[in-house]
């Protein structure tokens, strides 16, 4: 789920930041360009930890921008199939719910909900109500709940997630 990894990243600067605070100007930027990013390979970037390295700038003859090669240390978030994570629903109907899982919406279907909870259509919000149960729960947007991930899709820039609720110890918390 969370990692810490060493990404590399180029910035351009102006040559109106040349002076004796670039180095910070180039630590501020690095910030601004990558936290809360996604990279389909490392996953969502949370945040910068350390920067390992900077290198010396290069620069352009034709637009006088300087090219700096960064090398830094980040936390990063990637589901993988099979985690056990923690979420908040967002959006309820009657073919399943979305839940925030961090940067992650996971959609859970309602084929991968137990047969003993049904989808409530009158209620208000739309929510899924378990029937026959001593103690009755209820999914509807705000309410906290715990799924496994089935599957994932990586994007460019996006990662999707399906999740269920359909074991033991996953659902309400």
């Amino acid at each position: 789920m969370f990692f810490l990894k060493n990404l590399t990243h180029t910035i351009l600067l102006h040559p109106q930041y040349f002076g004796p605070n670039i180095q910070a100007c180039l630590i501020r930027r690095l910030h601004d360009e990558v936290e809360g990013t996604c990279s389909g390979r490392f996953g969502f970037i949370i945040s910068v930890i350390e920067i390992t390295s900077i290198s010396r700038g290069m620069l352009h003859p034709t637009s006088g921008f300087a090219e700096f090669k960064i090398e830094y240390k980040a936390i990063v978030f990637k589901p993988f199939k099979n985690e056990v994570v923690d979420g908040i629903v967002t959006s309820v109907n009657k073919m399943g719910f979305f839940v925030e899982v961090g940067p992650v919406t996971v959609f859970v279907s309602n084929h991968l909900i137990p047969e003993d909870m049904k989808f409530d259509p009158n209620s208000n919000p739309p929510s899924y109500i378990s029937v026959g149960a001593e103690n009755q729960q209820r999914i509807a947007n705000n309410v906290n709940v715990r799924l496994k991930i089935v599957g994932t899709r990586v994007d460019a820039t996006e990662i999707f997630a399906i999740g269920t609720i359909k074991e033991d110890y996953l659902g309400c918390i």
